[in-house]
């Protein structure tokens, strides 16, 4: 079974586009953009294993999901990416947060 990422950004194309470009990844992507589909991804859907928060919400809105997240799914580990590298620094950034799942999910046994 495929791990499931929440990819959370102001922009549902962003998103949709991160996803796309990661698709060779065996993973299954969720997407929200604002603290109602946040709630919805983590209510439908149990095996989220982490969230991963771009960097174009404001900070108080970033704060606020974060409150969510952990309140609703303490299991759930929650990842923001940072502004300097910009919207280009997204992919790499997320690549690099779930290429341990990638390994994980090719461990035998």
């Amino acid at each position: 079974m495929k791990p499931v990422v929440l990819l959370i950004g102001r922009l549902p194309q962003v998103i949709g586009n991160v996803a796309q470009q990661l698709q060779h990844l065996p993973i299954e992507w969720l997407g929200a953009h604002d603290q109602a589909e946040v709630i919805h991804q983590l209510d439908a859907e149990p095996r989220i294993t982490c969230v991963v928060m771009g960097a174009g919400l404001d900070d108080s809105i970033r704060g606020a999901l974060i409150g969510v997240i952990a309140s609703r799914r303490p299991d759930v580990s929650i990842h923001l990416k940072d502004r300097r590298s910009g919207s280009a620094g997204l992919v790499p950034f997320v690549e690099r947060v779930v290429q341990p799942m990638v390994l994980e999910q090719l461990q035998p046994g």
